[in-house]
């Protein structure tokens, strides 16, 4: 288990020091697997640019790999892979791209390095080991899967029994310069950053093997700082969360390299393409087109009819068309064909009272993807990036 202490004295980033509390600075470095230059303690630029292949980095184990590439696949953008083993595939559909399998942490990283171009991640490992460099850009922080939070937990009993809020926490006697609160992370830069920024002066961090749940049973820790999905795990340890003591709510984001959104050939138009068809594909979940017949004198007589039910409106109004058929030898339009575009949850409802003003033939059908104009994560894209 490694221990770490947040000193107060400090008026930007907390100081840490190994073992116990220091006036020391400590810098502590990081050596990954990529083999791009440092010179003078700066990135070469010139050997992170001298290749052409647009590198996308997606996780490489667990339910976030997988639940990535389902949505890529569901975006007509499938991973092929052609050994399981390897750590290295394509996208068919996106000329001159190669993708990387890679830890989460790693993908940041290598995104800050030049390694990789752009990448799949939570929004959690972005904060983490992103640090608020601003050489990471957020293209997409809302990829719909992913989904948990970063929370402060402590016991339900003992001396935390009443504490029910991070206030309460923080004005507690017990916690001194000798005797501080001690957290268990796996967080060891957003952990310490939001305490201070809470006003909790007197806190130790450690790092210990397996799960954090466990080590307040076991004396190590006071809390713990920890992913929450459901929290049932928390509870069946006898832990709760508290008012105020969420970091930040986390889900999948697409992530990329400023640099190379700027400098490297084709990045910022691939980029372009994937964005449009998440947002595509992740506007037209659980949306259902409505097919139906109605009897009218005028499209506008119909469109008055439908425009009169709330759960009619669809995306931005009915589309209205006229059905001809042939009569007694001449051909009518005694028929008007209404599409319209109804989310899920409100399905049956538009159904009943489309019925209920003279719609028949009623048919259903899901919804794939639904274009805008254009995205405005692509305007906040450009925004970001000067253009």
């Amino acid at each position: 288990m490694s221990v770490w202490m947040l000193s107060a004295p400090m008026p930007s980033l907390p100081v840490f020091s190994s073992t116990h509390i220091s006036a020391k600075r400590t810098i502590w470095c990081c050596v990954s697997q990529s083999q791009v230059a440092v010179v003078n303690g700066r990135v070469d630029d010139s050997r992170v640019l001298e290749r052409s292949e647009i590198r996308i980095g997606l996780p490489s184990k667990g339910r976030m790999a997988a639940d990535t590439l389902d949505l890529l696949k569901d975006c007509q953008l499938s991973v092929k892979q052609v050994n399981p083993r390897q750590y290295v595939a394509e996208i068919p559909q996106l000329s001159n791209a190669e993708v990387w399998f890679q830890r989460p942490k790693d993908i940041v990283r290598k995104l800050l390095s030049g390694d990789l171009d752009l990448g799949i991640v939570g929004l959690d490992t972005v904060g983490e080991y992103g640090q608020d460099n601003e050489d990471l850009i957020l293209v997409h922080d809302a990829l719909e899967y992913g989904d948990c939070r970063l929370s402060l937990a402590i016991p339900k009993y003992g001396i935390f029994e009443n504490i029910n809020s991070l206030k309460e926490l923080a004005q507690m006697p017990q916690w001194t310069y000798e005797k501080p609160l001690r957290v268990a992370t796996g967080f060891s830069y957003l952990g310490p950053k939001f305490m201070k920024e809470n006003g909790l002066k007197h806190v130790t961090f450690s790092t210990a093997d397996g799960a954090l749940e466990a080590a307040p049973a076991m004396g190590i820790a006071d809390a713990i700082l920890d992913l929450v999905s459901s929290g049932t795990t928390l509870r069946e340890n006898n832990l709760k969360e508290i008012e105020g003591g969420v970091l930040l709510e986390s889900q999948a984001a697409l992530v990329a390299s400023r640099k190379s959104l700027t400098e490297r050939k084709g990045t910022l138009d691939m980029t372009h393409e994937i964005l449009e068809r998440l947002e595509a594909h992740l506007r037209a979940i659980d949306q259902f087109t409505v097919t139906a017949n109605m009897r009218g004198s005028s499209a506008e007589e119909v469109a008055e009819r439908i425009l009169s039910q709330p759960s009619l409106s669809g995306l931005q109004g009915p589309t209205i068309s006229p059905v001809f058929c042939k009569s007694d030898g001449r051909v009518a339009k005694d028929y008007y064909a209404i599409v319209i575009c109804v989310p899920k949850k409100a399905l049956y409802k538009s159904v009943q009272q489309l019925r209920a003003i003279g719609g028949s033939g009623v048919l259903i059908s899901p919804l794939t993807y639904i274009f805008d104009e254009e995205t405005p994560r692509w305007r906040e894209l450009l925004s970001k990036l000067g253009l």
